[in-house]
C-alpha cells in the first residue's frame, strides 16, 4: 500500500477510535461500544506499526529522530491529493 493511502487509513481508524471513546465518556457501561473501541484500537495500533515499519515514525514516542526532516513537506506533495 502506498504511503498516502496507508496514512489515510491510520488517520480514519484513529478518528473512529476517538469518536467511540467520546461516546464511552457518557455511556461507560455500554459493552458493545467498549468492544467496538477495543477493535478500533487494535486495528489502529496494527496500521500504525505497519506505517512506521515502512515509512518511519509518526510521533516521537520518547526518542528523538530527525527522520521526518528527510520526508517531503505536505506542500511538496500537492499532486498526491
Amino acid at each position: 500500500m502506498n504511503k498516502y493511502k496507508l496514512l489515510k487509513r491510520v488517520s480514519s481508524t484513529q478518528f473512529a477510535m476517538y469518536e467511540v471513546r467520546l461516546f464511552l465518556d457518557t455511556h461507560p457501561d455500554d459493552a458493545d461500544a467498549q468492544a467496538l473501541y477495543d477493535s478500533y484500537k487494535k486495528k489502529f495500533e496494527s496500521l500504525k506499526e505497519e506505517y512506521e515499519k515502512q515509512f518511519g515514525p509518526l510521533t516521537l514516542n520518547g526518542y528523538n529522530s530527525d527522520e521526518w526532516l528527510k520526508n517531503p513537506w505536505p506542500w511538496d506533495n500537492s499532486a498526491n491529493e
